[in-house]
């Protein structure tokens, strides 16, 4: 089913944004590159900010698919599903060349502290991100899988701001090893019972 206007303009910006970041990405570049008139644009959004805000629900509904995909499958031990999920967006990074990284985490560092609307909704996903594994690091523990002095929240933001800067370094070397050593060290030392 082909996209309605205002949601091609909202997954072209996307995709535009998460390479080139939110304030280095023009209205008319993103309308022209998704084949839509300029007036358009404030039919749909009613600033740049607005489309931003937009962009990051965006984003956050596609973390959302993707974690109940993987993190959500309960055939799948708690402590496997973390694993697999963060091999499968090394898989994903290696395909893109490692560019691009967390499109959340590369807003969270351009727009955080300049609008508090990007920062509420930023931190919201951030949030959402905390959450899954915090779920998942609770069933390892009652599981008797991991420590239970282990305080799950903390661990679990831990290992979302410890991605991030994996991501960070990942694209600066121009390799997966970062975010290898990341995982390696959350099973071999944070989560190791």
């Amino acid at each position: 089913m082909p996209l309605n206007t205002r949601d091609r303009i909202i997954e072209t910006g996307a995709e535009i944004i998460h390479l080139k970041g939110f304030n280095h990405t023009g209205i008319q570049e993103i309308l022209t590159a998704a084949g839509v008139p300029k007036g358009s644009f404030y039919n749909y959004f009613k600033s740049k900010e607005d489309f931003g805000l937009q962009i990051i629900d965006y984003f956050s509904a596609h973390f959302k698919r993707i974690a109940k995909e993987t993190l959500e499958d309960t055939s799948i031990s708690p402590l496997n599903r973390i694993y697999g999920f963060l091999t499968a967006f090394m898989d994903h990074f290696e395909s893109q060349n490692y560019a691009g990284g967390c499109p959340i985490g590369n807003l969270a560092q351009e727009m955080g502290n300049l609008s508090p609307a990007f920062r509420t909704k930023l931190k919201e996903s951030i949030d959402m991100m905390v959450d899954a594994y915090s779920r998942l690091l609770s069933a390892a523990q009652k599981d008797g899988k991991i420590s239970k002095n282990l305080d799950i929240r903390d661990t679990a933001s831990f290992i979302v701001a410890g991605w991030h800067g994996a991501i960070i370094q990942m694209k600066l070397t121009n390799n997966l090893k970062p975010i290898k050593n990341h995982r390696k060290f959350i099973f071999d030392h944070i989560l190791k019972k």
